[in-house]
């Protein structure tokens, strides 16, 4: 009985808001580029030996494999490796090649996250801000690494075509012209020169494994992710090349509707040490942040947090740092790494990999009593037939209806590689909390609609 009042707890807490998710404006938010220290291992490893027969509650290995027949031999799924496992507990129920590193795609955002809510304290926010510069006519826009900042009025925000509650509305460009502005007024200055600082970024701006349709050129300095249009409330295709040039340029704009003119080229370069600060907006918090990257697999917010993370452990803040940091942080909550290699923050990069068991331990120590702090992983995934990339999956005419608000999951795929990933959570009909990653490859036909009737059959499914 203790082992079924754990899996119902954890069913309990997966789909109730926890309490992270209140993103109320902390005392003391954190600043941008603090370092902080990475967290010493407070768990071991969360494996446990796969069960053979079914106890307190839990489906058996053999009850699986019964419920799944030949489900996991449709040749739409080309060279499926998979891994099924308790949520409550960490343990092992049903795999086939669990421990082979495959390509992750956009299920990477899942290390990413976990390693961003375990390292980063939940108050934490992204700051942009002004500060006069090194004349008393010139002020520096400094980035904070937020691609969310918008220059959108609030009543023209979107995310995912609806509009944002007061936790989710992103910092705004055009309250920081105003904050600027009337400090500059109040000191009898209407004219200034505008630089910019970029410099909490390194390494190549642009994604080497992208042509710039899924993500466009990373910037500390950004505006509405740099879309070229701003009321694309998605990933889109049309991205600028100088998304720090673009903001500098609203951000000049909006002084001047303010009564405050920019006289002559904005110039980019670092802000003078300790220098007064004009104005700063703030990003919603981490937990926030992480829900909308999951929730709608936002490559350019994932590569901004998985920065972050580069930056607490001191690693350099590229693709590159992003992903080895979010390794090293990973280790250190003891999550089994052999194999495992992250070379970006989103999972564009096809070079990455993680074995299915990996992926489905990230899950279990998200709902993990241990780790509330990592919740929003859970509440961030999306569901299927309703939200996010899950919106108009798991439907009766691909066979996978029972999944349809129950199945909780983030989705991979690499199109030109031929990879369809999906990691989740989802409640089987004894009321337990099973995790799961399956990951695919070469597969012919719809792969996807092969993973999700997997999935679905875990739905009706005690599996003693």
């Amino acid at each position: 009985m203790a082992g079924t009042r754990r899996g119902q707890a954890a069913v309990l807490a997966a789909m109730t808001g926890f309490t992270l998710l209140a993103g109320g404006t902390p005392a003391h938010p954190q600043a941008v580029g603090q370092a902080t220290a990475p967290p010493t291992p407070t768990a071991p490893a969360i494996l446990q030996p796969a069960v053979t027969t079914g106890t307190e509650g839990l489906p058996s290995t053999a009850g699986l494999q019964a419920a799944l027949g030949q489900l996991t031999q449709d040749k739409a799924l080309g060279t499926l490796t998979f891994a099924i496992s308790d949520a409550g507990t960490g343990k092992l129920l049903l795999g086939s090649g669990e421990t082979t590193p495959a390509t992750p795609a956009s299920t990477t955002k899942l290390a990413t996250s976990v390693a961003a809510l375990s390292l980063l304290p939940p108050q934490t926010r992204l700051t942009t801000k002004v500060v006069k510069g090194a004349t008393p006519d010139e002020i520096v826009l400094v980035g904070g690494g937020d691609p969310t900042l918008t220059g959108l009025n609030p009543d023209q925000i979107r995310i995912a075509g609806a509009p944002v509650d007061a936790d989710s509305a992103p910092a705004s460009m055009p309250e920081l012209a105003r904050q600027t502005a009337a400090a500059l007024k109040a000191a009898g200055v209407t004219t200034v020169h505008l630089g910019y600082d970029t410099s909490l970024y390194t390494g190549q701006p642009f994604h080497k494994y992208n042509d710039g349709t899924d993500i466009g050129p990373m910037a500390a300095l950004m505006v509405d992710e740099g879309k070229a249009d701003a009321t694309q409330d998605t990933e889109g295709p049309v991205r600028v090349s100088d998304p720090a040039g673009q903001a500098v340029t609203k951000f000049a704009d909006l002084l001047g509707a303010q009564g405050v003119k920019v006289d002559g080229k904005p110039k980019e370069g670092p802000a003078p040490a300790g220098a007064r600060q004009l104005g700063q907006v703030l990003s919603p918090t981490l937990p926030r942040l992480v829900e909308r990257l999951l929730t709608h697999s936002d490559n350019t917010l994932a590569e901004a947090v998985g920065r972050q993370v580069a930056i607490a452990v001191h690693q350099q803040a590229s693709y590159e740092g992003a992903g080895a940091a979010v390794a090293q942080t990973l280790g250190s909550l003891g999550i089994p790494m052999a194999g495992v290699s992250l070379n970006d923050a989103s999972g564009l990069n096809p070079h990455n990999a993680v074995s299915p068991l990996v992926l489905a331990d990230l899950l279990a120590l998200a709902a993990s009593a241990d780790h509330p702090q990592l919740r929003p992983v859970l509440t961030g995934l999306p569901i299927a037939g309703l939200t996010g990339t899950l919106d108009k999956r798991f439907t009766a005419a691909q066979g996978s209806a029972d999944g349809a608000g129950v199945v909780r999951a983030k989705t991979g795929t690499l199109s030109d590689s031929g990879v369809n990933t999906l990691a989740g959570t989802v409640v089987d009909a004894d009321g337990r909390l099973l995790s799961f990653a399956l990951m695919t490859k070469g597969g012919a036909g719809d792969t996807r609609a092969a993973v999700d009737r997997i999935v679905a059959r875990l739905v009706s499914c005690g599996c003693h």
